[in-house]
């Protein structure tokens, strides 16, 4: 699950060194918090949001299958 947002928001972002995922796994729920560049942040989340909620609506369906329960925060 990592790698996928960490791909996804590299291909949207001008400056891809600048992102990184971390991760926090507590029991059955896992924590990403994505970290970009501040001039990338509008990209990443799109207008009115629509970009961070599809990513968020992947790692649903993802973690489902999976049995975990993730979040995904945008720093």
């Amino acid at each position: 699950m990592k790698e996928l947002v960490e791909y996804v928001a590299k291909s949207l972002v001008e400056d891809p060194s600048q992102v990184s995922v971390s991760e926090i796994v507590t029991g059955n729920a896992v924590m990403l918090e994505l970290h970009v560049a501040p001039e990338d942040m509008g990209r990443v989340i799109g207008r009115n949001g629509r970009v961070a909620n599809a990513l968020r609506t992947l790692l649903r369906v993802l973690s489902t299958k999976q049995g975990k329960r993730v979040t995904l925060e945008i720093i």
